[in-house]
């Protein structure tokens, strides 16, 4: 089941991200950075045994612009969409609040690509480089690819 994630979702969040940015193909999060974008976040969850099996979430970053972030599906749970259900999730809400163009920077294009982004430079992100992308270890030789999609 996708839902909108919940406080109580927090310290599982945090062990999926860590494990993913343990691995460096994505930014961990502080719990407080977690706690303060709560809203952001789809959760999956397996009903039977509530356990989280992936998130992902949407940030909004100017009044046509959303950023698809932190997509992480746990390894056992992997091909089974989990992480198609959690981007168009995303997709809805943003299209909801009258967003009309997302982008991702990512490690594994050919994911974003089925559902309809396409590799831009990212020159076209400036406020994104600039912001987030500064604070990275992997900056300025970070090797993520930016994508877009136009809802």
């Amino acid at each position: 089941m996708i839902r909108k994630a919940k406080v109580s979702d927090i310290k599982a969040i945090h062990s999926l991200l860590l494990n993913y940015a343990e691995r460096g193909v994505l930014l961990g999060r502080s719990l407080s950075d977690l706690y303060d974008q709560i809203r952001d976040f789809y959760v999956s969850v397996d009903d039977e045994n509530n356990i989280l099996e992936g998130i992902c979430g949407l940030h909004v970053c100017w009044d046509d612009l959303g950023e698809i972030r932190s997509l992480a599906v746990k390894d056992e749970y992997k091909g089974q969409d989990r992480g198609f259900e959690l981007v168009n999730a995303c997709i809805r809400e943003a299209g909801d609040f009258g967003i009309n163009k997302l982008f991702v920077l990512t490690y594994v294009p050919d994911f974003f690509r089925k559902i309809g982004f396409e590799i831009v430079d990212k020159k076209v992100l400036p406020h994104k480089v600039w912001a987030d992308c500064m604070n990275c270890v992997k900056f300025p030789d970070c090797e993520e690819e930016a994508m877009m999609i136009n809802l």
